[in-house]
């Protein structure tokens, strides 16, 4: 078996926006390396100035060199049919992929990391970078980040790698079952082994432990071995990988509870990685207060994150029309409940269809009375219901609650438990967050699953 051993100099951290500015290619059969080939290439871009201090390449020592393009046919003859080593692999593998694609070049062929197999062959060192794990077996670096420098000591690396491969690692990692080298360097393969093909909400985990991402999966294993497939050449992507250190997890009974758990955790954990669902806000709410006068007042505001809303929208349209309706029902006036804001009396009072609290005529003792009646009328009009679905094992039921237009919480009950009690219930269940979008997600469900839905 032929290997080739790559490393590369870049103007930055991820493909599609950054070029190469040197390449160093050893072919080595097992024993020794038997070809090199190594180039500074134009990149055809500035080179930043801390990657030239990093790299002591600059501007002018590639300015005649030749393009990727230009030797584009000489290192895919050398990779094609070898297989592609690297120390973290998937970078370089990368930058090569997409630059000789670019030159209409599609390469295919096996990957090997470094820093995964030696993790596992040569197991306790403190760090497995290229500098410190090579100071620690001795490997002297000439040259260190220029690339044929670095390529020079992942070749003995390798060679030392081959040797020291008593159980058989390496043929392991290359056969063509095996999922391992497109998972990040510094994730372990018992990582992904430990993981359930339940539905789930899965946490990726940085070198410290911090919470970089959470998701939610059908199937926690699938899903995030997903997370590893095709050879995304962003910056994001690439950064995010080289983060990933562990996966925690916690299985759900459905998928529908995966996806309650993911948007409370982004919620609470605001992870780094995390986008879509951090927008996500509730915009107005329904209040009641008692103003100076000692009427009780309904309105619609911005919804605050510490005051006790009646309800809550994602419009102020709809949250408008729901006021509306009570209004109309109830013999509520407009002016104190915010609907007319500009007037001495509210245009009802002036057509004789209202009572005039607004101007005096009303007690505010009887006027909210009908207040209070409108208040009990919505919380009739808000449904409370139990979601009864399957649970994480054959002896229980997992159960979400809606209590008055409010999701409650969730969690797992007996398939004996007295579904038309909400406080048993409630004595059994994880209490949530409720907002909007959750809400939604449930309702949603109930619509396209109505036989899941039991009225309480």
């Amino acid at each position: 078996m032929l290997y080739a051993v790559v490393d590369i100099e870049t103007t930055g951290g991820f493909a599609s926006g950054n070029g190469i500015t040197e390449i160093s290619i050893l072919i080595h059969d097992g024993v020794s390396v038997i070809d090199m080939f190594e180039t500074l290439i134009n990149p055809a871009q500035e080179i930043p100035e801390y990657i030239q201090a990093l790299t002591g390449i600059n501007n002018e020592m590639v300015i005649d060199a030749p393009l990727f393009s230009d030797i584009a046919p000489k290192v895919y003859e050398l990779l094609h049919d070898k297989t592609f080593v690297a120390h973290n692999v998937n970078f370089d593998f990368s930058f090569v992929k997409h630059q000789l694609s670019l030159a209409g070049y599609q390469l295919q062929c096996n990957k090997l990391c470094t820093v995964r197999l030696s993790r596992k062959i040569l197991p306790g060192h403190r760090s497995y970078s290229l500098g410190k794990l090579c100071n620690a077996l001795g490997i002297e670096i000439n040259n260190r980040h220029r690339a044929g420098g670095d390529a020079a000591a992942t070749a003995i690396l390798l060679g030392m790698l081959l040797q020291a491969d008593a159980e058989g690692i390496i043929n392991q990692s290359l056969r063509k079952a095996s999922k391992e080298q497109a998972l990040p360097p510094n994730l372990p393969k018992s990582e992904i082994e430990k993981l359930p093909l339940s539905p789930g909400v899965y946490y990726f985990k940085d070198q410290k432990g911090k919470v970089i991402y959470i998701g939610k999966a059908k199937s926690l294993k699938k899903r995030v071995c997903s997370h590893f497939t095709g050879n995304s050449t962003s910056k994001q992507r690439q950064d995010f990988l080289k983060d990933i250190y562990s996966v925690d997890f916690e299985v759900c009974g459905t998928e529908l509870m995966a996806f309650i758990l993911e948007a409370t955790e982004i919620k609470k954990l605001w992870p780094t990685n995390n986008r879509a669902l951090k927008r996500f806000e509730q915009k107005y709410s329904l209040y009641a207060f008692e103003d100076q006068k000692g009427y009780i007042r309904l309105g619609i505001d911005k919804f605050k994150k510490n005051t006790l809303a009646l309800y809550s929208f994602n419009t102020i349209l709809e949250g408008h029309n729901l006021l509306k309706a009570l209004i109309k029902e109830h013999l509520l006036c407009e002016k104190l409940c915010f609907i007319q804001k500009n007037r001495q009396a509210c245009t009802a009072y002036e057509e004789g269809n209202c009572t005039g609290a607004c101007v005096g005529k009303e007690s505010a003792a009887a006027y909210n009375v009908r207040v209070k009646y409108a208040i009990e009328d919505l919380k009739k009009m808000l449904p409370s219901f139990a979601v009864i679905d399957k649970g994480r094992t054959e002896d229980e039921q997992s159960c979400l609650l809606v209590e008055e237009g409010k999701f409650y919480g969730m969690g797992y009950i007996s398939h004996h438990a007295d579904i038309n009690a909400p406080e048993e219930l409630k004595s059994v269940l994880q209490p949530y967050p409720s907002n909007d979008y959750i809400l939604h997600m449930i309702l949603s469900h109930t619509e396209q699953f109505p036989q899941k839905k039991i009225a309480i």
